[in-house]
């Protein structure tokens, strides 16, 4: 099975470089990158990669990228550039671009087999029936207000489990919810044409 990596930089020369060095290796499948870092909830969910490649200069705190307290996949720093030192120990590697494609390949490779998944939050986010019951709704394009009247709630609560929704899935938009719960086998996406 191919390593997914998933590519974070602004930069589309550096993206194409790396993303071509990586696909010549087999082991390797690169996912669409992302020029920043917005997105990035959405992606985790529908492109589950196993290892991101992060321009640090984005994001100085990796474990602040993840919502939900949990760090799912190990963040590599992509070094072109100079960045404090205090910065890179933050990440769960470091690839710099002056590296062999050996090289890179090998730190990604290793990075990616001994990470162990951070816990940092204790809080169940496993969605409760309810909150899937108001997900279901929100997929269908119904309106708060319409979501309340189906369930017998008052739009306080939709909004509330919403809310819920969003923190424990980290995906902000109705878009990525519909994603999310067509993925997730909760609703059947012939329902929604």
């Amino acid at each position: 099975m191919k390593t997914r990596v998933l590519i974070i930089e602004p930069s589309e020369v550096i993206v194409e470089g790396l993303a071509t060095l990586l696909a010549e290796q087999t082991r390797f499948k690169v996912l669409t990158p992302l020029s920043g870092l917005e997105g990035l909830d959405e992606r985790l969910v529908t492109s589950k990669p196993d290892v991101i490649v992060l321009n640090p200069t984005l994001s100085p705190h990796p474990q602040q990228l993840f919502s939900g307290g949990t760090v799912p996949v190990p963040v590599v720093a992509l070094v072109y550039q100079y960045v404090e030192p205090t910065v890179l120990k933050r990440y769960d590697g470091i690839v710099d671009i002056r590296d062999s494609r050996g090289t890179i390949g090998e730190t990604l490779t290793r990075i990616t087999q001994t990470f162990q998944p951070q816990d940092n939050s204790t809080a169940s986010y496993e969605l409760s029936k309810r909150e899937t019951d108001v997900l279901v709704q929100v997929a269908r394009g119904m309106t708060n207000k319409e979501i309340a009247d189906a369930l017998n709630v008052s739009v306080h609560t939709v909004i509330s489990h919403r809310k819920n929704i969003m923190h424990k899935t980290g995906i902000k938009s109705v878009a990525g919810l519909t994603v999310y719960a067509i993925l997730n086998n909760l609703i059947d996406e012939s329902v929604l044409i």
